[in-house]
């Protein structure tokens, strides 16, 4: 061993990066390489971030009681997934996990503010975090989140990973997935969602533990009301339907054009977003 620390002693630098690819072989060794293509036809029954909120309720003396219940996506009315879509990543069907423009605008808004104050995170982003990391912020974290993302993108079509980001992404408390959250803040299966409720889901995807889409926060009420109006520019909404608030789902696949300007990931410090 002394001759070992002194070896390391008297080779400083060759020292230092014999340590550092160590730890990124270690690092690199909690990428599931082959467990994201199982998620095909597999359902995940519980994410990394159910089990950090498990155990931070168990530190903090809290009771947490996992609400999740899995629905298909075919059963998720049209206008409530194109309203996490237009609220969360408005190029989701065409980019290949990054959305680069929305990652310079919010550096450059970052950068100006001094503060995280946009995020750029696509749904296959927040996916990648949710699924197998945490919600820190190091960059390490973010380094493994970019390796999954192109993990998912290549071994899954764009409606599974949408499916597997609805039914598993945090919108409150011990709540997980759409279905779960409808049953939770409307008393209703996802399935039966107006165009109002969708949107206030949508609303508060950036900040699910400290907003509620059942309330009326300013918060809450200026976020629906983006992303209906985002909605109608992108003709995924009528006039009349977004005042009716129907419920009605048209048999189709999501609306696939919108524009890189349309998405706003954003982090406030809760599950989702950057």
């Amino acid at each position: 061993m002394k001759r070992f620390f002194r070896w390391m002693g008297e080779h400083k630098i060759k020292t230092f990066f014999i340590v550092l690819f160590l730890i990124l072989l270690a690092e690199l060794s909690t990428i599931p390489w082959f467990g994201v293509s199982g998620l095909k036809t597999e359902n995940p029954p519980e994410t990394a971030l159910m089990r950090q909120r498990r155990t931070e309720a168990e530190r903090e003396g809290k009771p947490l009681k996992i609400v999740h219940r899995w629905i298909p996506l075919s059963r998720i009315p049209l206008h409530v997934i194109n309203a996490v879509i237009v609220a969360e990543d408005g190029t989701f069907y065409s980019h290949g996990g990054f959305d680069w423009y929305e990652v310079q605008q919010s550096i450059e808004k970052n950068v100006e503010e001094k503060r995280p104050a946009r995020g750029a995170s696509t749904i296959t982003q927040q996916l990648a975090k949710n699924l197998y990391l945490s919600t820190s912020k190091d960059p390490v974290r973010k380094a493994k989140e970019m390796l999954i993302t192109l993990l998912l993108e290549h071994y899954l079509e764009k409606s599974r990973i949408l499916e597997l980001y609805l039914n598993l992404i945090e919108w409150g408390r011990g709540v997980f997935g759409i279905e779960a959250a409808a049953q939770t803040f409307f008393g209703k299966p996802a399935s039966g969602l107006t165009v109002d409720e969708g949107a206030r889901l949508a609303a508060v995807i950036p900040s699910p533990l400290r907003h509620r889409p059942d309330g009326d926060s300013r918060y809450t009420l200026r976020r629906k009301q983006i992303v209906l109006d985002r909605m109608l520019g992108r003709n995924f909404l009528s006039q009349s339907s977004a005042k009716e608030d129907s419920s009605s789902r048209p048999d189709q696949e999501p609306l696939q054009t919108m524009d890189a300007t349309d998405s706003t990931a954003t982090d406030e410090g809760d599950s989702n977003g950057l």
